[in-house]
C-alpha cells in the first residue's frame, strides 16, 4: 500500500474527507454518512503464521460508523498507486482479522459488519484479479465449496466528471487532479479552497509520486484562502528561484558573474564543475536534483570522476 506520513494525519483519515468519500463512491453524492458519525478505531491487528511466528499488518485508515450509539460497519480505506494481483489475499486478512477482534472483545453481543473500500490512483486500468477465485486456480470439482471474496476497487483516475463534482471535500481537487492526469492533458487549476493544506500537499507528493510538493513554501499566504492556483503558483516561483541559483553556480563554473572573476571554494568549485558537465552533457533534469540531494550529487561525483 502507499506511503503515509506518520508524524501527520493522512488527508483521508479527516472525518469531513473520509465520510465525502464514502458518500460519493458508495451513494452517488447523497450525504448518507456524516463526518460526526465517524470514530477513530485500531489499525494494528497481529496474525501468526505458519511457522508460530508473529506478525504485524495495518491498515492504512479505518474508522466505525456509527448510527444512534451503535455501530453500523467498520469502514476501512486502502491506497494503491500500484496494481497488486494479491489485493484480495490482503483485504481477507484486513477484514478477517477486524472480524477476529469482535470475537476477542468481552462484549460479545453486537455484531457489525465490515468493509473495506481499494482506492487505486495509479493511470493504467486495474486489469488484475478483483475476487478471490479469479487470483486462485480452483479445480471444478471444488468450486462450490470455495468461497470467495470480492474487493471493492475504485480507480480514482477513471471516475466519471459528474462524479468528481459530487465531492465536497478536499478529495474533490485530488479527484479531479488524477482524473486529469490520467487524460494527459495540461492541468486546469481547481480554484477550491483546501481545507487541509499541509495534508493535501503530502497527499500529492506520496500518490502523485512528485516531491515538488513537499518543498512548496506557503508560510506567506498563512491564515488565507489557499486553492491549487496558490500551489501552483509558489511551485512555479520556487522553481524560478532555484533556477536563477543553479544559473548563478554555472557562471561560477565558468569564473564569471556579470563579468567578474571570483574567487570559488573547494567544495563549491566541484559543484560548479558538476553544473557545466551536467549542461554540456545535456542532462539538464539532473541539475535540480543534484542541488536538492547530497547522496545523489555525491552518485555524480563519481560518475563525472571529479571528486
Amino acid at each position: 500500500m502507499g506511503q503515509k506520513d506518520l508524524s501527520e494525519k493522512i488527508l483521508e483519515d479527516y472525518q469531513d474527507v473520509f465520510a465525502d468519500i464514502l458518500n460519493v463512491l458508495l451513494f452517488q453524492g447523497r450525504q448518507v454518512v456524516k463526518p460526526e458519525e465517524l470514530y477513530d478505531t485500531k489499525l494494528r491487528s497481529h496474525y501468526r503464521a505458519d511457522n508460530g511466528a508473529l506478525h504485524e499488518q495495518e491498515r492504512d485508515i479505518a474508522k466505525l460508523w456509527k448510527k444512534g450509539g451503535i455501530i453500523f460497519t467498520f469502514c476501512g480505506l486502502e491506497n494503491q498507486t500500484s496494481i497488486d494481483p494479491d489485493i484480495p489475499l490482503r483485504v481477507i486478512g484486513y477484514d478477517g482479522a477486524a472480524y477476529r477482534q469482535q470475537l476477542l472483545k468481552q462484549n460479545k453481543g453486537q455484531r457489525y459488519p465490515v468493509m473495506t473500500l481499494v482506492l487505486y490512483y495509479g493511470t493504467k486500468p486495474w486489469n488484475s484479479p478483483k475476487a478471490l477465485k479469479e487470483r486462485l486456480q480452483v479445480p471444478e470439482e471444488l468450486d462450490h465449496y470455495i468461497s470467495d471474496y470480492q474487493t471493492h476497487i475504485f480507480e480514482i483516475a477513471y471516475l466519471t466528471d459528474e462524479q468528481v463534482s459530487m465531492f465536497q471535500s478536499d478529495f474533490q481537487i485530488v479527484a479531479d487532479y488524477f482524473v486529469q492526469m490520467r487524460k494527459g492533458q495540461t492541468y486546469q487549476q481547481n480554484t477550491k479552497i483546501i481545507q487541509h493544506v499541509d495534508a493535501m500537499l503530502k497527499f500529492l507528493s506520496v500518490f502523485a509520486k512528485d516531491q515538488e510538493y513537499l518543498n512548496i513554501d506557503l508560510s506567506k499566504h498563512k491564515g488565507g484562502q489557499i486553492t491549487m492556483c496558490v500551489v501552483l503558483q509558489e511551485a512555479i516561483h520556487q522553481g524560478k528561484v532555484e533556477g536563477e541559483k543553479i544559473g548563478r553556480i554555472a557562471g561560477r563554473s565558468a569564473g564569471i558573474i556579470e563579468g567578474e572573476k571570483i574567487g570559488i571554494s573547494k567544495g563549491e568549485d566541484r559543484f560548479a564543475r558538476l553544473v557545466q558537465l551536467l549542461i554540456s552533457s545535456g542532462r539538464l533534469d539532473d541539475i535540480k536534483k543534484a542541488t536538492e540531494d547530497s547522496s545523489y550529487r555525491h552518485e555524480l561525483y563519481l560518475t563525472f570522476k571529479i571528486l
